[in-house]
């Protein structure tokens, strides 16, 4: 398989009075075309200062991106994001409160004509199971349904690489659940390109193809679940598939326990 997204060495800082504060250092990674990618790790790790890079909106200090081979960020080049092909899929839905759902999905697509617009309109709410919430308000729906119609927006303008943030954090565990498969079978039927970020080991080892453990900006190992299991690099890598799948349990456990009467 191609590789449609690489980093090669970058470093990722702020300008603080005190100096320069890095965030992610020597940070590497290939990602296939059609293939779905994960970066795990605690909150403050720099997963999604990553993404952010990826996406445009934070500059490179050193290394490179390219995205199908072209380079999109380097200290002496940088893509404008709204060129890059890549969409963006956020935690908190970002949709826009006072368009429709249909006028959400349609966003991305103002510059083509009207009968192309509501063509590629269609297609993404039947695609995403929400053919008939065209005229609904995004508070008339669900958690779940706002963020297939994110889903739908975000691949609307067909990017070449799907960037999702935290996609599902603010569900309950069992949309959760339920929605990280429904995601990952859409952009398995669609054969997108995406990168996930989460702290949750559940829903990257459901959706992910390869998955990069991330610790104090730097990315421990970059493989499949399957390996990630069975060959971790390290003690650290061993430690936190362990610590992570105790800690998914639990959290499973409590959000299912039955609730006392009052």
């Amino acid at each position: 398989m191609t590789t449609l997204l690489a980093l090669e060495k970058v470093l990722l800082a702020y300008d603080m009075p005190d100096g320069l504060h890095e965030v992610v250092r020597d940070f590497s990674l290939d990602l296939a075309r059609g293939d779905i990618g994960c970066l795990l790790g605690a909150s403050g790790c720099g997963k999604s200062t990553v993404l952010r890079a990826i996406a445009g909106f934070e500059p490179v200090r050193s290394g490179s991106i390219s995205l199908d081979g072209v380079l999109i960020s380097s200290p002496s080049r940088v893509v404008a994001p709204e060129l890059r092909r890549v969409g963006m899929m956020f935690q908190d839905y970002a949709l826009f409160p006072h368009l429709t759902v249909a006028q959400n999905v349609a966003f991305g697509l103002r510059r083509q004509d009207r009968a192309t617009q509501q063509k590629r309109v269609a297609e993404m709410l039947e695609l995403v199971a929400l053919a008939e919430a065209g005229g609904s308000y995004p508070h008339e729906l669900s958690g779940g349904q706002q963020q297939r119609v994110a889903l739908a927006r975000a691949l609307a303008p067909a990017p070449e690489l799907l960037l999702l943030d935290e996609p599902f954090s603010n569900l309950d565990v069992d949309t959760r659940e339920h929605l990280a498969f429904e995601v990952r079978d859409i952009l398995r039927a669609t054969q997108h390109t995406a990168i996930l970020v989460t702290h949750n080991q559940a829903e990257a080892f459901a959706i992910a193809d390869r998955i990069g453990i991330m610790s104090a900006g730097k990315i421990r190992q970059w493989d499949s679940p399957y390996n990630l299991h069975n060959h971790p690099h390290d003690d650290f890598v061993r430690d936190f598939i362990r610590r992570e799948t105790l800690t998914t349990l639990r959290e499973a456990a409590y959000q299912r326990r039955p609730q006392a009467n009052c």
